[in-house]
């Protein structure tokens, strides 16, 4: 298995693209930390990784809390003593017209999908800095921030504090690439589009208001704005992040993946 005896954490992971993410980095052998603000669906989580034979460990973890950060990355190292791989997936969306667009939406994508991503990767970074190099790869870890097709298309109806947040994503990312390959990290963000999700569903029954139109027509518009005419799923942003978190992409560090089936292409 390409992830074998790696230990990796995902946010966010207790439902939708972190669920998958978690379970396609266990499926590969790695002992996966698997954490999100939601405790108990953090621990189904881990207990079906568990179920299936691979390692798992649930913590609680706010992203935009310092405190818990710290907490559950102790808790990772007390037990493996290293992280190899962190996947910052946590994130949320509101959606609103943006003349109608308040403060406090404003705050909550930027508080989650943005200031916690900074936040994670800060801690971790610091931790990864402190690590042995690996033999066989010369890093001494990878973080992965999953951004979106909103972070590189600013043409997303009713999201412009999301697009803002997930553009800062990918620039985030470039920056640590930048800063913290000499210290053999390797930064990458991967960019969905449109994801079968519980959020897409609240997304959904959002636009469908905002637009006068049905949810049916709503998630037809997705579709067609996709190339590939389909929705995407969560195991296809999950294999893209195994293939980041694997030793085939270790010569790969400041890009932001698109995988949206076509929806977007630069």
């Amino acid at each position: 298995m390409r992830l074998e005896g790696k230990v990796a954490a995902v946010t966010g992971a207790a439902a939708g693209i972190g669920r998958a993410i978690a379970l396609a980095l266990a499926a590969e052998g790695a002992w996966v930390a698997v954490t999100d603000v939601n405790q108990a669906g953090a621990e189904q989580v881990a207990a079906e990784i568990q179920a299936a034979g691979g390692s798992a460990f649930a913590s609680r973890l706010d992203v935009t809390n310092p405190q818990e950060i710290e907490a559950a990355l102790q808790s990772i190292l007390e037990q493996k003593g290293r992280i190899d791989v962190w996947c910052n997936n946590a994130g949320v969306s509101t959606m609103n017209r943006f003349v109608n667009l308040t403060e406090r939406d404003w705050d909550f994508n930027m508080e989650v999908n943005a200031k916690g991503t900074f936040l994670c990767s800060q801690a971790v970074a610091r931790q990864m800095m402190r690590q042995e190099v690996d033999r066989q790869s010369g890093l001494r870890g990878k973080i992965i921030n999953i951004a979106s097709m909103a972070g590189k298309r600013g043409n997303a109806p009713f999201l412009a504090h999301y697009v803002a947040s997930k553009f800062a994503v990918v620039g985030l990312t470039q920056a640590m690439a930048g800063e913290l390959a000499a210290h053999g990290i390797l930064v990458n963000a991967v960019c969905p589009g449109y994801v079968q999700t519980s959020m897409q569903e609240r997304e959904l029954q959002w636009e469908a208001t905002l637009r006068g139109i049905s949810v049916d027509e709503v998630r037809q518009l997705y579709i067609a704005d996709t190339p590939l005419q389909r929705l995407e799923t969560p195991e296809d942003v999950a294999k893209v992040v195994v293939f980041l978190a694997s030793s085939e992409a270790d010569f790969i560090t400041g890009e932001a993946i698109n995988v949206n089936g076509g929806a977007w292409m630069d």
